[in-house]
């Protein structure tokens, strides 16, 4: 399932991994549509794209709404006639104790790092198990196979979105679906991730891990292509990418001082 002329949905794709995603596939032959809330950085990405000659479009779109995601796939067919595979990126981490009771903070990454995953998922299988393909991908973290202070619901949303993708790929293989499945489970990477983050004391070291040991977001773009371009009988299910500088226990070593632990 080579990624030239391949039609890809990727979410979050007006900055950061999104962005990078979109460029190298749509300067790799993909058709890209482009989906986040920011019209002006999405006109950008989207105009850069095709200044390399690549084909992209954008629809302004909040995945955490179930009728945007499934109006973002109809674009995407009326765009170029087809969907191959949607790259479920957007995500929030605004991280802070549980005992700051920041429930808005809580609501907004479930409906956006879990729900919006789900979203996705329903707006592109039905059209997946239709044409007996399809490939879907999505962005965990390594706090989907870990648990960090300051960090309960992030993490609990991307264990949620673990769960999802391994059990989507299951029930493709039992129900015959020949849907494909990729889970990335990402380390620090330097993306916008760290501005939504309220608690002053986890925004300072989460910026800092990312300026000191923060590894482009291209390296992701580089797996999300090899990933779609292996052969359509092989999947790929999971990538963990770490910055060779991180070990797993390093943001809670970077954390550590600002908690009584």
């Amino acid at each position: 399932m080579a990624v030239k002329n391949k039609v890809v949905i990727v979410t979050g794709a007006s900055s950061g991994i999104g962005k990078a995603t979109a460029k190298l596939l749509g300067e790799s032959g993909a058709k890209v549509v482009l989906a986040a809330k920011n019209e002006d950085k999405l006109q950008q990405a989207v105009a850069e794209i095709k200044e390399k000659g690549g084909e992209a479009a954008y629809k302004v779109t909040d995945v955490s709404k179930r009728e945007e995601v499934k109006a973002l796939v109809d674009f995407a067919i009326s765009e170029y006639g087809k969907i191959d595979v949607i790259f479920n990126n957007a995500g929030l981490m605004p991280n802070a104790p549980l005992s700051e009771l920041k429930n808005s903070e809580w609501d907004e990454m479930i409906d956006v790092n879990l729900k919006g995953v789900l979203n996705g998922i329903e707006a592109v299988l039905p059209h997946f198990i239709k044409q007996k393909s399809g490939h879907v991908i999505s962005t965990s973290s390594v706090a989907g196979l870990n648990t960090y202070l300051g960090a309960g619901v992030y993490c609990a949303t991307k264990h949620g979105v673990k769960a999802l993708m391994e059990v989507l790929r299951k029930e493709s293989a039992n129900e015959k679906m020949n849907v494909r499945t990729t889970t990335l489970y990402l380390g620090a990477f330097r993306t916008e991730l760290a501005t939504r983050i309220t608690n002053k004391a986890i925004k300072e070291r989460i910026e800092f891990l990312y300026d000191t040991i923060g590894a482009d977001p291209i390296i992701v773009a580089e797996a999300v292509k090899f990933a779609i371009d292996l052969p359509e009988e092989v999947s790929m299910n999971e990538i963990t990418l770490y910055p060779t500088a991180q070990l797993k226990t390093y943001l809670n070593f970077f954390l550590k001082e600002y908690f009584d632990w």
